[in-house]
């Protein structure tokens, strides 16, 4: 876990897959950003939560107030973050918005899924950034914040995530090369903007791809 920026308000990191962000109920035990954080810097406070899966940077809070003012500016959509992805297929257009509305725990998987009727409305514009003719990486950045928004747009729109075994992952001899490079969910939280909730300051922080991201990335120069 890298320590990208830290004072005595907050702390950013660059999470690395398969660290949970927080306690899971039914593994208790296992160490988590929360946990790992505390043992070196004292009571955190967790403003907002990548899956377990997903890599990147993750703000901290570091005391209440500043808990409660981030929340505030993430409720009212004032932060921004931009994520990273790795997909199957290639978009046909450079630059899109995807607007479905979802509902979160929406079937037996508990997957968020899109639902025309009941959904809330939810917007995803992505950008394609680079492409081999059979994946691609592609920037999203979400307008709204439903848990595991991007995962299901995505998949919805023809374009799952490698590795993302929940939201329909494709397999066959072409995909399972890259799948197999990567073996996680292929989504990297790249950048995230706000104001420091004591200076007010713009302040915009980036998380390096993981080995893993970078190896898939490499194939598709």
């Amino acid at each position: 876990m890298k320590i990208i920026y830290v004072d005595e308000a907050l702390i950013v990191i660059n999470k690395p897959s398969g660290l949970l962000t927080i306690r899971d109920g039914y593994n208790p035990d296992l160490p988590t950003v929360k946990s790992l954080l505390e043992k070196e810097f004292g009571r955190c406070w967790i403003v907002h939560r990548l899956d377990k899966e997903t890599s990147g940077v993750l703000v901290i809070a570091r005391n209440e107030s500043v808990h409660r003012s981030l929340n505030l500016d993430f409720q009212n959509r004032i932060i921004k973050k931009t994520y990273h992805a790795l997909v199957f297929g290639v978009p046909s257009q450079s630059q899109y918005s995807i607007d479905l509305p979802l509902r979160i725990n929406g079937d037996r998987k508990h997957r968020t899924v899109v639902d025309e009727i009941n959904g809330k409305s939810a917007q995803s514009d992505v950008s394609l950034l680079r492409t081999n003719n059979l994946i691609s990486l592609v920037e999203i950045k979400p307008c709204t914040g439903y848990t595991h928004q991007i995962r299901a747009h995505l998949s919805a729109s023809g374009f799952p995530l490698i590795g993302d075994k929940l939201y329909g992952q494709r397999s066959n001899p072409s995909f399972d090369l890259y799948a197999s490079k990567i073996n996680r969910t292929a989504l990297h939280a790249f950048q995230i903007e706000f104001h420091h909730p004591i200076t007010k300051k713009a302040c915009v922080f980036l998380a390096e791809y993981p080995p893993d991201f970078i190896t898939v990335l490499e194939l598709i120069q």
